[in-house]
């Protein structure tokens, strides 16, 4: 049985954190910002963990 390949443009977006929790940006920060409110664009900035039932299917992806 060969090697699994990494998914390039899921090992592009998400991150593995110390804890071994994944890591990721929110989307809707790029552009047409101006509509939106400063709260909404502050939640934006940060990075959120993702959850617990995609956490396992994303890290075969990832390979880690």
């Amino acid at each position: 049985m060969p090697k699994m390949k990494t998914k390039k443009s899921a090992a592009k977006r998400f991150k593995v954190t110390g804890s071994g929790k994944i890591s990721y940006n929110k989307s809707g920060n790029r552009h047409l910002s101006t509509k939106k409110s400063p709260k909404r664009k502050r939640r934006l900035r940060k990075d959120t963990t993702i959850s617990s039932a995609m956490s396992r299917r994303t890290k075969t992806m990832i390979q880690a």
